[in-house]
């Protein structure tokens, strides 16, 4: 009679990977919007009816006096609002980053939200080669002057993970403690930030 080979015990899922895979989404946001912020200049390609007009505009100068005294130069200032649309965030992971295919965010009332589809890693511990699904939210405010995202909630395959896998990030204002030096830091330059369906709204300082 054969031995009955003795159970295998179950082995213990990680929590490494779902704090980075949050991390991740946090710092693809972030990036995403400082990029926006100083995207580089881009030269002018002027349509056909365009430089028809300018042409005209140049004749016509052409054909008057010049003045004796060079008139003032004026200045003015830039915006100091940047809106970025649902369709233009998600753009701006495709355009430059390897996630587009990967990553997916949804602008809500006060709240960003992002869900991530990936093959992990085949030499990862227990989960490795898996298909990785998952979902976060961010509660995005500003309260007295300080701008926060603070996360919510993460899911992994269907299962909302408890705060202390997620090493008590639950609550916290991630963005402050990435970009403003820890706990209760602020984010240099950004007065405020809003979030409405589809559109992400952030008002820089003086």
């Amino acid at each position: 009679m054969s031995e009955v080979p003795p159970p295998v015990p179950a082995k213990r899922k990680s929590c490494l990977v779902p704090v980075l895979i949050g991390l991740i989404v946090v710092l693809l946001a972030v990036v995403g919007l400082m990029w926006w912020h100083n995207r580089p200049i881009k030269p002018v390609q002027l349509s056909a009816e365009e430089k028809a007009v300018v042409e005209a505009k140049v004749e016509a100068m052409q054909n008057v006096e010049a003045p004796t005294k060079p008139a003032e130069p004026t200045y003015e200032k830039g915006k100091k609002e940047i809106i970025l649309t649902e369709r233009e965030l998600n753009g701006l992971v495709n355009e430059h980053t390897t996630m587009g295919e990967k990553l997916k965010f949804e602008l809500a009332t006060n709240a960003v939200h992002a869900r991530i589809e990936t093959d992990l890693d085949p030499d990862l511990p227990v989960v490795g080669g898996k298909r990785l699904k998952a979902r976060a939210r961010f509660i995005v405010k500003t309260t007295d002057g300080n701008p926060s995202f603070i996360l919510d909630d993460l899911t992994v395959w269907g299962v909302s993970l408890p705060n202390d896998w997620l090493a008590q990030l639950k609550g916290k204002d991630i963005l402050g403690e990435v970009l403003g030096g820890g706990k209760g830091g602020k984010v240099a330059g950004i007065e405020e930030m809003s979030v409405e369906p589809g559109q992400l709204k952030i008002r820089l300082k003086e």
